[in-house]
């Protein structure tokens, strides 16, 4: 793990504020939001992120891409739309990290 872009997707508000949304996506996205492939359950579609975020497409783009490279989200394009979910493994391996050496 990249530790050192980690922590920068993480100085910023917003970022953070979408990892939170996506701890919970059935509760704070609308109903319909979630990506109904079996194998990535809990997506979320770009388009809603962006509207909750109240961004321009492109600045979304931009945070969600820092968000994958860090290794926090997973993103899969089903059809002609891009779902992202939290890559719970790479967080708890990060907890850990910070538990161990911070």
């Amino acid at each position: 793990m990249d530790y050192l872009t980690i922590f920068k997707a993480l100085a910023n508000e917003t970022r953070l504020q979408i990892l939170q949304w996506l701890k919970e996506p059935g509760q704070n996205f609308p109903s319909g939001s979630l990506s109904d492939e079996h194998d990535f359950k809990d997506g979320i579609c770009v388009g809603k992120i962006q509207e909750k975020a109240g961004m321009s497409q492109s600045t979304t783009s931009q945070y969600l891409s820092l968000l994958q490279r860090s290794g926090l989200l997973e993103a899969r394009r089903i059809g002609q739309w891009t779902y992202y979910r939290r890559n719970e493994e790479a967080i708890r391996r990060l907890a850990e990290y910070i538990g161990k050496e911070l």
